[in-house]
C-alpha cells in the first residue's frame, strides 16, 4: 500500500506530490443536476442556522446576566465566553460540513473562494442565499424561545458601538475578515497539506481560532460581524433602525477583507501573479 508519508533511512521525510485543482468554471450549470449540490446547500443552511442559534443565544444570555437589575455585574460568560461561542461553533460546524459543502457558513468566505476560482458563480450565489436564510431561521428560533429577553437585550444585532466612527467600524470588519479568510486559504491550501503531511493539523481548528481571536478584538467596536449572513439574520429578526443604518458596514467590510485575503494568498504567497507574468513573457518570446 502506498503511504502519503514515508521516512527514509536517513530519517528525513519525503514530500507528497500535490496538484492544485483546476479553476472552477464560472458558470457550471451541470451542478444544478446533481444531488450533491443540493445536499451542500442544505448543509450550509442548517450549519448557519445552528451557528446563529447558539451564538446569538449566548450573547442575549450574557446581556441578561449582567443586567444591573439582576445585581450580578460579574455574572455571565463575558466577552471571552462570547468569543469562544463563535469560534467554537465555527470549529464544530466546519468539521461537520467540510466534506459535504466545504463548510463555508459565511458569504464572505464564499466570496473569497469565488474570487480564487475555488467555486463557481452559481454555487457561490446559492450558498450565500442558503447561508442568509439559515441565519434568519436561526435567529428566529432564538426569538421564539427567548421572546421575553430578545428585544430587551438587543437581539444579537451588529451595531457600531458608541464613540467609534464609521471608518473605524468598517476598518475593523475589513481586517477581521481578512484574518478569517486568509486563515481559511492557508489551512486548506493543498500545497501546505502536502508539504506538512507529517503534521496532523485539523483545518477547522485554526479557522475556529481565527474567529475567536477576531471576536476578542472587535466585539467592543462592532459586535463583530465578519459574516454578512450573521449580521443579516440578526438585523432581519430584530428589525431595529440603528441595526439597519449600520448594516452596510457588515457587507462591504467583509467582502473587501475577503477580496484582499484572496488576492494576497493566491497572487502573492502562491506567486500567482509572478506565474501569470512569466507565462505571458514566455509566450511572447515564442
Amino acid at each position: 500500500m502506498t503511504k502519503d508519508l514515508e521516512v527514509t533511512e536517513r530519517g528525513s521525510f519525503s514530500h507528497k506530490d500535490y496538484h492544485d485543482p483546476p479553476p472552477a468554471a464560472l458558470f457550471d450549470t451541470a451542478e444544478l443536476g446533481k444531488w450533491s449540490f443540493y445536499r451542500a446547500l442544505i448543509a450550509e443552511f442548517v450549519a448557519t442556522l445552528l451557528f446563529l442559534y447558539i451564538t446569538v443565544l449566548t450573547v442575549i444570555g450574557y446581556k441578561s446576566q449582567i443586567d444591573p437589575k439582576n445585581n450580578d455585574p460579574c455574572g455571565g460568560v463575558g466577552i471571552l465566553g462570547i468569543a469562544w461561542a463563535f469560534g467554537g461553533m465555527i470549529f464544530v460546524l466546519v468539521y461537520c460540513t467540510a466534506g459535504i459543502s466545504g463548510g463555508h457558513i459565511n458569504p464572505a468566505v464564499t466570496f473569497g473562494l469565488l474570487l480564487a476560482r475555488k467555486v463557481s458563480l452559481i454555487r457561490a450565489v446559492l450558498y450565500m442565499v442558503a447561508q442568509s436564510l439559515g441565519a434568519i431561521a436561526g435567529v428566529g428560533l432564538v426569538k421564539a424561545f427567548q421572546s421575553a429577553f430578545y428585544v430587551k437585550y438587543g437581539g444579537g444585532a451588529n451595531e457600531l458601538a458608541e464613540g467609534y466612527s464609521t471608518g473605524v467600524g468598517l476598518g475593523a470588519e475589513i481586517v477581521g475578515t481578512f484574518v478569517l479568510v486568509y486563515t481559511v486559504f492557508s489551512a486548506t491550501d493543498p500545497k501546505r497539506v502536502a508539504r506538512d503531511s507529517h503534521v496532523p493539523v485539523l483545518a477547522p481548528l485554526p479557522i475556529g481560532f481565527a474567529v475567536f481571536m477576531v471576536h476578542l478584538a472587535t466585539i467592543p467596536v462592532t459586535g463583530t460581524g465578519i459574516n454578512p449572513a450573521r449580521s443579516l439574520g440578526a438585523a432581519v429578526i430584530y428589525n431595529n433602525e440603528k441595526a439597519w443604518d449600520d448594516h452596510w458596514i457588515f457587507w462591504v467590510g467583509p467582502f473587501i477583507g475577503a477580496a484582499i485575503a484572496a488576492f494576497y494568498h493566491q497572487f502573492i504567497l502562491r506567486a500567482g501573479a509572478a506565474k501569470a507574468l512569466g507565462s505571458f513573457r514566455s509566450g511572447s518570446n515564442v
